[in-house]
C-alpha cells in the first residue's frame, strides 16, 4: 500500500502585480526584470486577505476534484503564516468543514510542498489517515521590501492542494521514492532576520523600534542562491529517479519549482530533459514558494501539456537550505483552470 494523488487543486488571488506596476517604485525597467526572472507578472492578495483564504480556496477545489471526500488529515506547507506560533492547518480545516481532523503545518521554504508531500505519504504508511488533503500556500509579497529591485519582482501570492488516498502502488497517482536534502550552513543565502526568536532575544527588551526596517524582509544572495538551486534541484532529482529505476527518456514532464526561468532552463539543460517536457508558468505567477510545484501541475494539466499516464519528475530546491525530489505516473483527475 502507498500513497496516492486522486485530486488536483488550485487558486489565484484576483489582484495582478505586473511589471509595469513595479517599475513605478523600483529603479529598473520591464525589460530588467522579465530578461533577468521570466516573470511578467504575479498575483497579490488584496488588503484584509490572508494565507489561509488562499488555502482554504485552492483546499475546496482539490477536494471536489477528488473521488475520496472524507479528509482525515490536512497538512499545509507555507513560509508566510497569519500568525506566528501556532499552526494555519487548524483553521484551514475549520473553514473546509472537516472538523477536529489532525492538521499542522510544514516549514521549508520553497520545497515545504515536496517535505509536506513527504510527510502525507508518511501518515498514510503509517495508517495515521486514509485520506491527507496537501496545501502549499502563500502570501508572499507581504515578506518582500516592495522598494528592493533584487526581491520585489521575483515572488507572487497563491496557492495548490492535492488530495491524497491509501492506495496500491501500481494505481496511477501512486508516489514514488523520494529523495531529500538540506544544508543548514548556508541558511542565511536567503532569510529574513527579523521576527523569530533570535531576534527577539537579541534586542534586549528594546521592543521592534529598535529593530532596521529592512529586517522585516527577506534578504537574499541571489548569485550563491542560483548556483545551489541548480547543483542541488539536479543532484536531487536524478537521485529520485534511480530510486525509482527511471532514465531520463522515462520522463513526459519535469515539474520543477519556479523561481527564476533561468534556474529551470539550467536544471533542464544540466539533467538533458527536452524543453517540450519542461512546462513552466512562473511568467504569470511569479515564485509562489510552497505553492509553484501544484500550481504548475494544475497549470499543466489545464493545458494539455501533462496527460494521465505521463511520468512525472517533481523537484524542488528552498531556503534552509533544502531541497527534494519524486516521481509518479499522472492519474485521470478532474481539474478546474485558474484565471
Amino acid at each position: 500500500m502507498t500513497a496516492v494523488i486522486s485530486g488536483l487543486g488550485a487558486w489565484l488571488p484576483p489582484e495582478r502585480l505586473t511589471n509595469a506596476d513595479l517599475c513605478r517604485k523600483l529603479n529598473t525597467t520591464e525589460e530588467w526584470i522579465t530578461t533577468r526572472t521570466g516573470i511578467r507578472e504575479r498575483r497579490k492578495i488584496s488588503p484584509g486577505m490572508s494565507v489561509l483564504d488562499l488555502a482554504a480556496e485552492a483546499g475546496a477545489r482539490a477536494i471536489e476534484s477528488a473521488a475520496e471526500r472524507n479528509i482525515e488529515a490536512v497538512v499545509l506547507a507555507t513560509s508566510s503564516p497569519d500568525r506566528l506560533g501556532q499552526g494555519g492547518a487548524p483553521g484551514v480545516a475549520t473553514r473546509l468543514g472537516l472538523g477536529s481532523v489532525a492538521a499542522f503545518d510544514v516549514t521549508s521554504a520553497c520545497s515545504g510542498f515536496m517535505y509536506g508531500l513527504a510527510t502525507s505519504v508518511g501518515l498514510i504508511d503509517a495508517g495515521v489517515a486514509d485520506t491527507v488533503l496537501l496545501i502549499g500556500a502563500e502570501a508572499f509579497t507581504t515578506m518582500v521590501n516592495g522598494v528592493d529591485r533584487n526581491t520585489a519582482p521575483l515572488f507572487g501570492d497563491g496557492a495548490g492542494a492535492v488530495v491524497l488516498r491509501r492506495g496500491n502502488e501500481d494505481d496511477r497517482g501512486a508516489i514514488g521514492p523520494f529523495d531529500l536534502g538540506s544544508d543548514g550552513s548556508r541558511a542565511d543565502l536567503a532569510a529574513i532576520p527579523a521576527g523569530g526568536s533570535r531576534q527577539r532575544s537579541m534586542s534586549g527588551g528594546l521592543g521592534f523600534d529598535s529593530v532596521p526596517s529592512a529586517d522585516w524582509f527577506l534578504k537574499m544572495e541571489g548569485k550563491a542562491l542560483f548556483v545551489q538551486a541548480v547543483e542541488r534541484m539536479s543532484a536531487t532529482a536524478l537521485s529520485a529517479l534511480a530510486r525509482a529505476s527511471w532514465s531520463i527518456d522515462d520522463v513526459d514532464c519535469f515539474i520543477s519549482h519556479q523561481a527564476n526561468i533561468r534556474i529551470g532552463q539550467a536544471v533542464a539543460q544540466e539533467m538533458n530533459i527536452p524543453e517540450d517536457r519542461v512546462p513552466v508558468n512562473i511568467d504569470r505567477t511569479g515564485n509562489c514558494l510552497t505553492a509553484s510545484i501544484p500550481l504548475l501541475l494544475n497549470d499543466a494539466v489545464t493545458s494539455g501539456r501533462l496527460k494521465a499516464g505521463h511520468r512525472v519528475l517533481l523537484a524542488a530546491f528552498g531556503g534552509g537550505l533544502s531541497w527534494g525530489a519524486t516521481t509518479l505516473t499522472w492519474p485521470d483527475i478532474p481539474v478546474d483552470i485558474v484565471e
